[in-house]
């Protein structure tokens, strides 16, 4: 049994994707970001970062319980655990985990960004607004390209897609004002994807409060406001 911690975010939603995949048994812990529980101590002891998604398998490694956070490492965790969606191939592997990397240093900070300040942030900055905007959109067109000639980033689904899916679903693509059809092979590869049992399983847990944009008092407090910074600090 996996113990997820989550919220339906576009982070949470590659756990929670992968998990289906994969068949595991989990259990679904709530970690309603919008209210801060992000920030309680029983979460903080599982994830020193404070952020979700996280897991704990309690038949980890040696039959152990064992905690993973970042979705990255969540998902080649599982993918290891399981033996399915990376490749033992060193070619396959290694194109794989490369584009993975590529979501997580890239598509993953520069469409939040994106989705901040077009979404969440109290002020207009025109400036921000058309930097990050730009960039999601050449990352978009990265993507593209080598969709062109591949049904999946890496050749077959892997855990480079259903890491990168999550942020190419149309209530995040709304907040980032991207109309899809310029891309057409994301497009298509988005719409495959989007099909899957699985994935149409992993992207409905807690649908029902899914919320993206326009942040109340109370979400802005708890997902951007001061009280964060100061539980860091040792003085």
């Amino acid at each position: 049994m996996i113990k997820l911690y989550y919220w339906p975010t576009p982070n949470g939603h590659k756990a929670s994707i992968m998990l289906e995949e994969t068949g595991l048994d989990y259990e679904i812990c709530p970690v309603n970001i919008l209210k801060g529980d992000q920030h309680n101590e029983s979460f903080h002891a599982i994830n020193p970062n404070k952020r979700i998604p996280a897991i704990v398998d309690m038949d980890g490694p040696e039959g152990r319980p064992f905690t993973v956070f970042e979705s990255g490492a969540i998902l080649q965790y599982l993918a290891e655990k399981t033996g399915k969606f990376l490749s033992t191939k060193p070619e396959t592997r290694y194109r794989t985990l490369q584009w993975l990397s590529f979501q997580i240093a890239n598509v993953g900070p520069m469409f939040g960004q994106c989705g901040h300040f077009m979404g969440y942030a109290p002020e207009e900055i025109p400036y921000a607004k058309e930097r990050y905007y730009k960039e999601t959109v050449r990352l978009y067109g990265v993507l593209d390209d080598q969709l062109e000639n591949h049904e999946y980033l890496a050749g077959d689904y892997s855990i480079a897609d259903i890491a990168t899916f999550p942020w190419t679903m149309p209530i995040v693509r709304a907040l980032h004002t991207i109309d899809i059809a310029e891309f057409p092979h994301v497009q298509r590869w988005n719409a495959s994807i989007s099909e899957r049992p699985a994935v149409k399983r992993g992207t409905e847990l807690l649908e029902g409060v899914m919320k993206i944009g326009d942040p109340t008092k109370e979400t802005r407090e708890a997902m951007f406001g001061d009280s964060q910074y100061k539980r860091n600090r040792k003085t």
